[in-house]
This record gives structure tokens, sequence and C-alpha cells, in this order.
């Protein structure tokens, strides 16, 4: 390769890199570390929280007055709130999840037709 052509050589592999990491990220849906692991993240608590609400949900049905009381309860906030001090979200030497109570308060409004 002779010397002149040494540059348009080098400028086009510059524009090549530069569309194809541009086309990758917008396009191809391609994700930095930081996003990857957000996205894991979230995936991750979302499993959590599917896998304990019938757990929730099975510890309330112990507690029946409980879920009438939980059935007047018009506020949804008010309603994870009772979830979480009856203990149904809160598994064996852990520690109560709000997520987990949220979900399961609006699965049990929902079976009670609140």
């Amino acid at each position: 390769m002779n010397k002149s052509m040494i540059a348009p050589a080098f400028w086009g592999a510059v524009v090549g890199v530069a569309a194809t990491a541009i086309v990758g990220f917008s396009a191809m849906g391609w994700v930095g570390a930081s996003s990857a692991e957000k996205m894991a993240q979230t995936r991750a608590d979302s499993a959590v929280v599917a896998a304990l609400v019938p757990v929730c949900i099975a510890q309330s049905q112990v507690d029946g007055m409980k879920l009438t009381e939980l059935a007047a309860i018009t506020k949804p906030y008010d309603r994870r709130d009772f979830v979480l001090d009856t203990g149904w979200a809160t598994m064996p030497k852990g520690e109560p999840n709000r997520a987990v109570a949220e979900a399961c308060a609006a699965e049990l409004s929902k079976a009670a037709g609140a």
C-alpha cells in the first residue's frame, strides 16, 4: 500500500467503527455494562416478587378476619402497609418486602372484588 492510500483507509476505518457503534447501540439493542446490570436487577426483582406473591396469598388465607379488614381498605398504599403489618409479606428469617406486599395486596383486593 502506498503512502497516498493510508489516510483514506484510516478515515474509512474510523467512520466504519463509528457507524457500527451508532447502529449497534441505537438499532441493535447493544447496552453498556451498567445498563445491563440495571436490567438484570430489575428482572431479578420481578422474579422474586412473582415467586413470593403466592406465599403471601397462602399466608393470608389463614387470617380470614384480616382478609375482611383488607377488603375494606380503599387506598393501595394503605393495603400494602396492611399486608406488611400482618407479616404476610415477610418470609421466614427475612425482612418484610414492600414490593411483595404491594403485589400481594393488589392480588388479594382483586380476588375480593375491591
